[in-house]
């Protein structure tokens, strides 16, 4: 882990679903946690080496504790099978500090919050921190079955329950999700907010934007890679502006993982482009963005890109390190 972190205890350990567990997650000296925004996450250290994200999904007004919710993965690469199978209550773990790629807009006068399986994680965070300031929002949750959704109990028993709407693939035909309808409903000043599995944020997003949603009122967060096709990946060369050493990056290879072994150390998390710790500023040369955490005005205004999964159209990028 590359970020600055801390150690926490793991104070409880909960099925919350099939398949869904969470990590109560508290200090070890009985001090204060580092504060977070609604939309925050966290790497955490399961073992040596090997390091995931997951969103927090309690209160951000609290202090005392971190909460995130476990999807147990069989398709995954690893980090949620030993979250579910290894790791137990009382055992010290090492954390990232918070960071926020999917915050709430300050200057939104109504959101529209849609979670789907898992991805209720930062949903439930933001409608929590929406009901706290008396927000105007509208939440809907939608998994495969109703045993497969997590925090239910906390759900119903809030006092934004009437605002959240539930919707199961195996229910009746009237309760599942009308999407088309909810994004119409919502108004023209409405935030959209959504998180979930790649499948369910291309649907609610490129139904949006057919909709004419405008890309600063759509806001999401993927837990894990879109697959890239790299076939066609070639070599190419990365300059290190500051030394003006030049390394050849092969096509399977990273430029994080060259630039390692020369000894140009990048801050890295996921290596996947979802949690923008490696975001670095391209002086010279065209990156092929393969990320999904960076807006079109970061990449293209303002030259950032992720070196831990992008590559280069150009022959030579040349980076501010």
């Amino acid at each position: 882990m590359d970020t600055a972190s801390i150690n926490v205890r793991i104070a409880r350990k909960t099925m919350e679903a099939l398949d869904i567990t969470s990590l109560e997650l508290a200090p070890t000296d009985g001090s204060k946690l580092p504060g977070f925004s609604a939309g925050s996450h966290i790497d955490v250290e399961i073992r040596p080496g090997l390091v995931r994200q997951y969103s927090l999904c309690n209160d951000s007004a609290e202090d005392h504790r971190y909460v995130i919710g476990v999807l147990r993965d069989p398709a995954s690469r690893g980090g949620s099978i030993a979250v579910h199978d290894e790791l137990q209550e009382g055992q010290v773990i090492r954390i990232s500090l918070p960071r926020n790629h999917f915050p709430l807009a300050h200057n939104a006068h109504k959101s529209l919050l849609l979670a789907g399986g898992i991805g209720v994680t930062p949903i439930l965070c933001m409608a929590e921190r929406l009901a706290k300031i008396d927000a105007d929002f509208n939440m809907h949750y939608s998994s495969r079955s109703e045993e497969r959704m997590a925090f239910l109990d906390r759900i119903r028993e809030s006092t934004f329950a009437r605002r959240v709407h539930f919707h199961y693939d195996d229910g009746p035909a009237d309760q599942k999700l009308d999407l088309p309808t909810v994004l119409q409903a919502a108004g023209e000043d409405c935030h959209l907010y959504v998180c979930g599995p790649s499948g369910y944020i291309d649907f609610v997003t490129s139904t949006a934007r057919s909709q004419g949603w405008p890309e600063e009122r759509i806001h999401f967060e993927f837990f894990s890679a879109k697959p890239v096709d790299t076939t066609d990946d070639e070599t190419f060369e990365v300059r290190v502006a500051s030394s003006g050493q030049v390394y050849q990056v092969g096509e399977n290879e990273t430029i994080v993982s060259v630039l390692a072994e020369a000894g140009v150390e990048i801050m890295t998390s996921c290596e996947q482009g979802i949690c923008g710790a490696c975001i670095t500023r391209v002086l010279e040369g065209t990156p092929d963005h393969r990320d999904q955490v960076l807006s079109d005005s970061e990449r293209d205004d303002e030259g950032w890109f992720t070196p831990c999964c992008s590559r280069s159209v150009s022959k030579r990028l040349i980076l501010d390190l």
